[in-house]
């Protein structure tokens, strides 16, 4: 025999708001899942991109090394060689009455800043996401708990019956609600956690090749160990 209680029996007793907060929810947990699925797949790519920067400081020349560094569509670290090797190229072929007043360091970190910005940008993207399901959805539950109990109670009222039997049936399945926003949330706070932390870490790797790049485009080489530093890049 079906059982009278339960998630189905919720949804099949509930009303149009009662329905309504369960496909919010689901909708919820659906969009959280896909932004970390896909964000975590492009982390993925990221870091395999950031293990190829290196070796483009081991090829012959610039357009090898921009081989080495991947495709072109969505490489951040190819980006920001070009950009950089733009910015040097507009340096050099600048009039000589502006040339004086700009200088070369300045120009190449603000170009290559800028494609950090932007790289930067495309990796915050969808975070906002997680973060509004993972401080939101435990309230769209309790409202859903709230309302079943509410009816639940009308419903005792209505029947003239306060027994436990009466009761913990409707006010168990109200509370289904609090224990699906809670199921909706932790894994979005928990994914946006890791996904901070994964951004983090290309961040880094895309701020340490920039520094390597603006040293090679102003002096020519790439700034090795020893008592050699690289000056951090300043904001635009």
């Amino acid at each position: 025999m079906e059982s009278q209680f339960g998630l189905f029996n919720v949804w099949a007793q509930g009303d149009w708001v009662t329905r309504g907060v369960a496909l919010l929810l689901l909708g919820m947990s659906l969009a959280s899942w896909m932004v970390i699925l896909f964000k975590a797949m492009d982390l993925i790519r990221y870091k395999k991109l950031a293990r190829q920067a290196e070796g483009f400081w081991h090829s012959a020349d610039f357009a090898e090394g921009l081989n080495r560094l991947g495709p072109q569509e969505d490489n951040p670290f190819r980006n920001l060689a070009e950009e950089g090797r733009e910015a040097a190229a507009h340096h050099r072929n600048t009039k000589a009455q502006l040339h004086d007043s700009l200088d070369i360091s300045d120009w190449v970190t603000r170009c290559l800043r800028n494609s950090i910005d932007h790289a930067n940008a495309r990796l915050q993207g969808g975070l906002a996401v997680l973060a509004s399901v993972g401080s939101t959805a435990p309230f769209v539950g309790l409202f859903g708990t709230v309302w079943g109990i509410y009816h639940a109670l009308l419903s005792i009222g209505v029947a003239g019956q306060a027994t436990i039997d009466k009761v913990a049936g409707p006010i168990g399945e109200a509370l289904i609600m609090t224990a699906l926003g809670l199921a909706v949330a932790i894994p979005a706070v928990l994914g946006y956690n890791a996904l901070v932390r994964g951004n983090k870490s290309v961040q880094g790797k895309l701020n340490s090749f920039a520094h390597d790049l603006h040293a090679y485009f102003v002096t020519g080489a790439r700034v090795g160990g020893g008592e050699a530093k690289v000056v951090p890049m300043k904001k635009a």
